[in-house]
């Protein structure tokens, strides 16, 4: 059984990735993996739940590529600055994690993600990074009157407004996600 759902699973990530997830639907997704549509339902409600799960795995492996790549010995503002660049990078070039910038895509996915994990879950997008800041506040090297979720949130807002960028105007972009980011992190660095 676990043989067909990889199946489907494989076939779907093949799929999303060449066509995007609008203009791939289940009898695709099963005719290329092999198996009836009514298989598919056995392991994955909807195609929604397909692609968030492959979504999710691939946002994974790239937050682990990231996390291996940095210097946590560096200092918060430029150790920040990378990481959000370096993750912009890697979502762009995965057509999977790509997906995030369509913002009718966006939408799903994120209504989805809360349907299944619930509104105040931020883990999504940087919740890996949590223990960096509380790392960070312990060194005394950015407040520690915020709590570690409001902090998380903030980044949070940060790449939400990188979904907004044709809203915000895209010629200030990355201009603008470089100048949140430290404008955020100056402020988590001043004294209380």
């Amino acid at each position: 059984m676990e043989a067909k759902k990889q199946q489907i699973y494989d076939s779907g990530k093949d799929l999303f990735s060449t066509r995007g997830f609008k203009e791939t639907n289940i009898s695709d997704i099963t005719r290329k993996a092999g198996v009836a549509v009514g298989t598919f339902y056995n392991y994955f409600p909807s195609k929604e739940k397909l692609f968030l799960e492959i979504f999710l795995e691939e946002n994974v492996k790239l937050k682990h590529r990231l996390m291996d790549d940095l210097d946590f010995n560096d200092e918060p503002l430029p150790l920040v600055k990378t990481l959000l660049s370096r993750n912009l990078e890697g979502m762009i070039a995965n057509p999977i994690l790509k997906q995030w910038y369509n913002k009718d895509v966006f939408a799903k996915l994120e209504r989805q993600y809360r349907e299944d994990n619930g509104v105040g879950e931020v883990d999504f997008l940087y919740g890996s990074f949590a223990d960096l800041f509380r790392r960070w506040q312990e060194e005394g090297k950015i407040r520690h009157d915020l709590n570690v979720e409001l902090i998380m949130a903030l980044f949070t807002a940060i790449i939400t407004v990188d979904t907004h960028k044709e809203e915000v105007g895209v010629q200030h972009f990355p201009q603008l996600l470089d100048y949140l980011t430290e404008f955020v992190m100056k402020g988590l660095a001043e004294n209380e």
